[in-house]
């Protein structure tokens, strides 16, 4: 539990770095801060590797039949893109406030492998996709630093590179760390599925067949769906979709052409079913969706 001192000074720094409702970029381009006033349910989102810590407010990200949990207690740590619903609880008087933190995979694959010979692991431990753990004193505490630092760009430059490793760090030997290293160390099968999922992620707008996706995995077509859906919750072909689909909201929001330029942009053939299928999955139409995105998240940002 966060001291209420310790709460306040979080609170402070972070509603400073982020005056304007949506996300606000800092001067870490892997580091921005949510502001939110509005309750959300059933929200479609695919975050990138990284960690989300929410210091007001609270978030819940539902993933097949588990409830990760993200608020003030917990952070949510996320070692692959995956494609989940979220929900969020805010008002005006008190502003949901939260740090995206995005990962720098090559740090932490770096930590990983100093840790090998440093910390004992659990070779049983499943790799999942999305983890929620307790926040700790020794995480509020590199959170509190960092805060500071990005007020101060000296201080930021001099130390941000040791306060970002040290975050990757702890949140690495956090109290779920295990499943969250055993997906980026990964053993032979989970590194299957990790490339797989870096081909789907280059590749996402051209004919993808899973039988295909399959062999480039070196796995037979049940296997791979198998273990695809352990470590995403979901299917390929499900993962596909949804890939393309939010990558068609961005495109939407950032006004990328007609809508048939974008549903051929994001791999469909049709722009009838690429409609129906947006739709279906952020029950908002294209355009719908493009003013609830500049309402709710600010202007879209480039990366």
């Amino acid at each position: 539990m966060i001291s209420h001192s310790t709460s306040s000074a979080l609170l402070v720094l972070a509603a400073t770095l982020a005056p304007r409702t949506g996300y606000n970029a800092t001067l870490v381009p892997g580091i921005r801060i949510l502001r939110s006033e509005t309750i959300l349910e059933n929200v479609p989102v695919l975050y990138r590797p990284g960690a989300v810590f929410v210091l007001q407010g609270a978030k819940q990200g539902f993933l097949n039949s588990e409830v990760h949990r993200y608020d003030a207690d917990h952070y949510l740590a996320v070692s692959v893109p995956v494609p989940f619903r979220m929900a969020s609880q805010a008002s005006s008087e008190q502003p949901l406030l939260a740090i995206y933190f995005d990962f720098d995979l090559h740090l932490a694959a770096e930590i990983v492998t100093a840790l090998e010979g440093q910390v004992a692991h659990d070779e049983k431990v499943r790799a999942k996709s999305l983890v929620s753990s307790r926040m700790t004193s020794s995480i509020v505490d590199v959170l509190q630093r960092l805060l500071h630092a990005l007020h101060h760009p000296q201080e930021l430059a001099i130390l941000g590179p040791g306060l970002l490793r040290e975050v990757h760090y702890r949140i690495l030997i956090g109290p779920q760390g295990e499943a969250l290293m055993a997906a980026l160390r990964g053993n032979d099968t989970t590194d299957r599925i990790v490339h797989s999922l870096t081909l789907i992620r280059e590749r996402y707008n051209a004919r993808l067949a899973v039988p295909k996706l399959a062999a480039e995995a070196g796995m037979s077509v049940p296997s791979y769906h198998a273990d695809f859906k352990s470590l995403t919750g979901t299917t390929p072909i499900q993962y596909i979709k949804a890939l393309r689909l939010h990558e068609a909201r961005l495109m939407v929001a950032r006004r990328k052409g007609s809508m048939a330029m974008i549903a051929a942009a994001v791999g469909y053939a049709s722009p009838a079913q690429f409609s129906r299928d947006f739709k279906r999955h952020f029950h908002r139409t294209p355009g719908e969706e493009a003013k609830w995105m500049q309402e709710h998240l600010g202007e879209p940002t480039q990366d």
